[in-house]
């Protein structure tokens, strides 16, 4: 599949509801006069005659005009533009319902990976390497089972995070300013709590059981940042390059993120993967606990 059917089949979909039309167009809108969608040239070719409504939901790309057949296309998409398409999928997922909060992390021809499951009360299982290959219950439970960087957050708290982007990153930033995360040269300072910021909103996409909302509110403000790459379709999905260097794997026809090169581990901890292409990332909710 090349990028131009990668993206028609992103947005061949069911249409949206007229308000997650007007609100994603607006959003666009106000990302254009204020000059912050990319203009870079590299990726994913696209024309705009033949999409549906969708388009206009996640990105307006309808009202792009149509390439010649035997022609150049009229431009590439931004990466912006497949954050904001994977934002409007994500925003209209279910949401999925389960005992257990599951997530299987595997490096790509890297180390052997491990999973997690957590129950809302805090109780965790988890297995890898350290546990035989096993499924071993942790020791201890944690009333705050679920982390941003820096920040633990109850299911609860993290299903009522803000549904605005700017509102979203104001909250993290705040609770980040607030705790007490350090790096092994001491406290956060001002770049480490605006990367630490980033990685949370990529946590959010990835590993985390936020609402469908909430998950499409941190696409939106990843979008936000400026200098999003998009790479074109790498297995998996779109390929991004982040500002920070970060690098993720999104389909946006799901709203998934399926491969990314930072994530917060169970204890809390932000694990970086070196190798170029990331490591699998499947997160679930499920009635399953392996034996």
């Amino acid at each position: 599949m090349n990028d131009l059917q990668t993206l028609r089949a992103a947005l061949a979909i069911d249409e949206p509801s007229q308000d997650v039309v007007d609100r994603s167009r607006h959003r666009l809108q106000n990302r254009i006069r204020g000059g912050r969608v990319s203009r870079r040239r590299t990726g994913w070719l696209v024309a705009g005659a033949g999409l549906t409504a969708a388009a206009a939901a996640a990105v307006a790309i309808a009202a792009m005009p149509a390439a010649p057949v035997d022609g150049p296309p009229s431009r590439t998409v931004s990466g912006q533009e497949v954050l904001l398409v994977a934002a409007t999928a994500a925003e209209r997922s279910p949401e999925g319902s389960g005992t257990y909060w599951h997530v299987k992390v595997a490096e790509v021809g890297g180390a052997a990976g491990y999973e997690y499951w957590t129950k809302p009360d805090g109780q965790m299982w988890t297995k890898g390497p350290k546990t035989g290959g096993k499924v071993m219950p942790m020791k201890t439970h944690s009333a705050t089972p679920f982390s941003l960087v820096g920040v633990d957050l109850t299911l609860g708290q993290l299903r009522a995070l803000p549904r605005d982007p700017e509102a979203l990153k104001a909250w993290i930033a705040g609770a980040i300013e607030r705790g007490d995360a350090r790096t092994s040269a001491g406290t956060f300072t001002p770049s480490d709590r605006e990367q630490a910021g980033l990685q949370s909103l990529i946590s959010l996409v990835s590993t985390l059981p936020a609402t469908p909302e909430v998950r499409a509110t941190a696409f939106r403000a990843i979008a936000g940042y400026p200098g999003v790459e998009n790479l074109g379709t790498v297995p998996g999905g779109l390929g991004l390059v982040l500002p920070n260097g970060e690098r993720l794997v999104v389909d946006p026809a799901t709203g998934r993120v399926n491969r990314t090169s930072v994530f917060v581990t169970i204890d809390g901890a932000v694990y970086k993967v070196a190798g170029p292409a990331g490591a699998r990332i499947n997160a679930e909710w499920t009635d399953t606990l392996p034996e």
